[in-house]
């Protein structure tokens, strides 16, 4: 890994392809990357190569076309939107005189700026140091420039490569450590907030579709925000109040196509948010002309992380950059290409169009019906009372010899689930026939 300069940097871009035309939006993201690195886009080559070239990637002509543009830009890094082997990251260093990066690096870098929270910095620089592994290179061979030949002086470079590597393999084993301790402890919050009963969503989708604006709007958190990828790293859970009854929400890290592998690993407890859901609110760009490929691209990558089979609810935000939008619910899917026929609404988080559709829709989909009434409970029944007034689903009490006669309302899925309970014999009577439709 190489050390960011705080002022930013001039950045050479390279693009390889196979051949034909490089779709416009790959080269979009890849220059909305390198600016939320924080570097300045000098210019962008793209690359074709019909045999990568094992030592540069890219063939000699090439090499000395992007030398030629650096030197013409005032480059000083080259960033190559391709994975690079350790060899032909050093090979092109030493060829352009440049620092090279290549499209892991610099996602890696991204995240390293990016993680505020004690896990979020320990799965970055654990990714960081795997990346780097593969990287070390024989760094003390000025020791072996001395005059008097080599005899008593052979090795010192390669026994210090192998104290680095020996350093490295402890601070992964650490690191690694720490993040298991972590993961115990938000393990055990996620049990607890099974234990509350309340049904879990969280909201993926690919990054700057306006995910933490939606959290923000729906839970009144101050989540970070902004025009940006990977604006957010670190998950934000909040409970929210919706028609019906409350749910946890979670708001999790963004994707683009072609995630580092090693971010995918390192991230996993922030993505079991979303395996864990019982609902995905997949947050997509309206205004974006490649929307579809973009549903497509997080799909692929739910089913990488074991959430593919989850259900979604698709959300279609950023109305607001669309002349003539207007909120809306479809709840077949409407006209798409989508083969699932997901439910989608149409909405604007910046200014609150169609947030009403979309808390509907979070009801009916969590089945949040409300059972109420009066409750009769035998002194026998301390534990249904107590846990109904944990779920604060009480609204009035009187108490005598017989027991308790409690005022009660809460979400059905709650009632229907104490119901079932041993003591729950009471509360099945405010419950409608099994056959009965909702």
């Amino acid at each position: 890994m190489f050390e960011r300069s705080r002022k930013g940097e001039n950045a050479l871009l390279i693009q390889p392809h196979a051949g034909g035309a490089v779709p416009e939006d790959v080269l979009e993201e890849f220059a909305d990357l390198a600016r939320s690195a924080g570097a300045s886009v000098a210019a962008t080559l793209t690359a074709r190569i019909d045999k990568p070239n094992p030592a540069t990637l890219i063939g000699s002509g090439k090499l000395e076309e992007v030398k030629a543009a650096a030197d013409a830009t005032g480059a000083d890094l080259i960033l190559v939107n391709h994975p690079l082997s350790p060899g032909q990251e050093r090979n092109l260093e030493k060829a352009l005189e440049r620092r090279v990066v290549d499209r892991t690096g610099l996602i890696l870098d991204i995240f390293a700026q990016r993680a505020r929270s004690h896990e979020g910095k320990l799965q970055v620089e654990l990714a960081q140091l795997k990346h780097m592994a593969t990287r070390l290179v024989r760094g003390w061979t000025h020791l072996e420039r001395q005059r008097g030949g080599s005899i008593g002086l052979r090795g010192p470079g390669e026994t210090q490569l192998e104290t680095d590597r020996r350093l490295l393999q402890k601070r992964l084993e650490q690191l690694q450590r720490r993040l298991e301790k972590v993961e115990v402890q938000h393990a055990q919050m996620r049990r607890a907030r099974v234990r509350s009963e309340l049904p879990r969503v969280a909201l993926v989708g690919y990054t700057n579709a306006g995910k933490s604006t939606l959290f923000n709007a729906l839970t009144g958190a101050d989540a970070y925000a902004a025009d940006q990828l990977f604006a957010t790293l670190d998950p934000t859970v909040r409970r929210i109040a919706l028609p019906g009854g409350s749910v946890v929400l979670a708001d999790t890290v963004g994707f683009v196509r072609d995630l580092p592998h090693e971010l995918v690993a390192a991230f996993r407890s922030t993505l079991s948010e979303a395996r864990e859901a019982d609902l995905l609110l997949h947050v997509i760009d309206a205004a974006d002309p490649l929307r579809e490929d973009r549903i497509a691209q997080v799909d692929a990558v739910l089913a990488e992380v074991g959430a593919g089979e989850l259900p979604q609810l698709l959300v279609f935000n950023k109305i607001d950059r669309i002349e003539g939008a207007e909120p809306r619910h479809d709840h077949n899917g409407g006209e798409s290409d989508d083969p699932g026929h997901r439910e989608r609404v149409w909405l604007s988080a910046r200014d609150g169009r169609g947030m009403e559709l979309l808390q509907a829709a979070l009801a009916r989909r969590l089945d949040l019906q409300r059972v109420f009434g009066e409750l009769r409970l035998p002194p026998q029944a301390g534990r249904l009372r107590a846990r109904l007034h944990q779920l604060e689903a009480v609204r009035a009490e009187q108490g005598d010899e017989h027991g308790w006669l409690l005022h009660v309302d809460l979400p059905r899925g709650e009632a229907e689930r104490l119901a079932a309970r041993a003591d729950g014999e009471p509360l099945r009577a405010l419950l409608p026939p099994p056959n009965e439709e909702d």
